[in-house]
């Protein structure tokens, strides 16, 4: 008599020959599981991450902090973690065991990383903190200031002072030999009311305001600072610039979901006015997919629950899926036809199929998830 073993085996593989082929002849079930992937979901609420591989739940790694605002990036083989109490993790992905963690503040949401340093941004200790990547401190440059929106671009680090309506940039004097070692470069006063968030295009910092109707751009090769306002179609200004992880840039055109207004707003790359989306409801993230052909926009309010899909040749919605819970983020596989979706209410992570636009999957035992991260380190 065969064994449980075989008998399972023999069901799934029977189950699989049976799976009709998608729009290009790809198995859906065997496309989304044959992958290197490894995902990481923020669980808000647990100070922990839920660990996905090849489309299950395979477990958790716990003792993250305060995961309210976590957010997870990788550099190498190395992973790390910014807390909303202030503490940086760095854990082994692949091992799935955290290596060391460091307090830089009581509160801190933004870091970037480099081959060779780390760079906080603390709102309640007012400093920008340099780190080795093993989280040994380096230098602190103390602001008086929460800061926000850090970025790096060849030998500088850029970021904003909230409460001191200010940019600075920071330059390395050691780029090229090692650990750095920064000095003031330049600071621009007065750049608008409360700087919130920031990004890098090509040598472009461009930063938005919390109380100004415009944003703010340094070119970073010529070190020249201006302001742009955004105007909506009936020529009136956009009054808040979200935050700019919500942005999508690419397909020849900036996309920007409009705060309290139920568009998304599109534009060429140097900010001429295309036209405006209408949506759903009022769109909060747009992401754009790796072969820039799609675009997500998610919602707030009553709305969600919903994902629309933008086709950035057309400029028009042309899928919808609703969700029995809050969708707090979505994320594109770089290898495979899927949009990963984080369903809050619902404990699970949905998996929408993205060459013939169906829900295909979903993976539950995760708890309150929000931000989701891909690992693509294990080749």
């Amino acid at each position: 008599m065969p064994s449980l073993k075989k008998i399972l085996f023999s069901t799934i593989i029977t189950a699989l020959a049976f799976v009709s082929l998608d729009a290009k002849g790809v198995n859906p079930i065997t496309a989304m599981l044959n992958t290197d992937e490894k995902i990481f979901v923020v669980e808000r609420e647990s100070e922990s991450l839920a660990i996905i591989e090849k489309g299950l739940t395979r477990g958790h790694l716990v003792g993250m902090h305060n995961m309210n605002h976590g957010v997870v990036k990788f550099e190498g083989k190395d992973g790390y973690v910014i807390s909303r109490d202030g503490w940086v993790v760095k854990f082994d992905p692949e091992k799935e065991v955290i290596v060391k963690e460091l307090k830089t503040s009581d509160s801190a949401i933004g870091f970037t990383i480099t081959k060779n340093f780390l760079a906080v941004a603390n709102y309640a200790k007012k400093s920008v903190d340099i780190l080795d990547r093993d989280l040994n401190p380096l230098q602190s440059f103390q602001t008086g200031s929460k800061n926000v929106g850090i970025k790096t671009y060849k030998n500088y680090l850029i970021f904003s002072q909230m409460d001191n309506d200010k940019i600075t940039v920071l330059r390395d004097i050691n780029y090229g030999k090692g650990l750095p070692k920064f000095v003031i470069h330049k600071e621009f006063e007065d750049v608008g009311v409360m700087p919130f968030d920031a990004m890098i295009k090509d040598n472009n910092f461009i930063t938005g305001f919390f109380q100004s109707p415009f944003f703010g751009v340094v070119n970073l090769d010529t070190m020249k600072y201006s302001k742009i306002k955004i105007l909506l179609e009936d020529r009136k200004p956009v009054l808040k610039v979200p935050h700019f992880g919500f942005w999508s840039i690419g397909a020849g055109y900036v996309f920007i979901p409009a705060v309290g207004n139920n568009k998304v707003l599109v534009y060429t790359p140097d900010f001429k006015f295309v036209k405006n989306i209408t949506t759903e409801g009022l769109p909060v993230f747009t992401a754009l997919s790796p072969d820039k052909k799609y675009l997500a926009v998610t919602f707030s309010g009553k709305k969600f629950p919903v994902i629309q899909i933008i086709d950035t040749a057309t400029l028009k919605i042309i899928k919808r899926f609703e969700f029995n819970g809050k969708v707090l983020h979505v994320r594109w596989s770089n290898v495979r036809p899927n949009l990963y979706v984080s369903v809050n209410d619902a404990n699970k992570v949905a998996v929408i199929n993205t060459n013939s636009w169906y829900l295909s999957r979903e993976m539950f035992n995760i708890k309150k998830p929000s931000g989701i991260f891909i690992y693509e380190g294990k080749k």
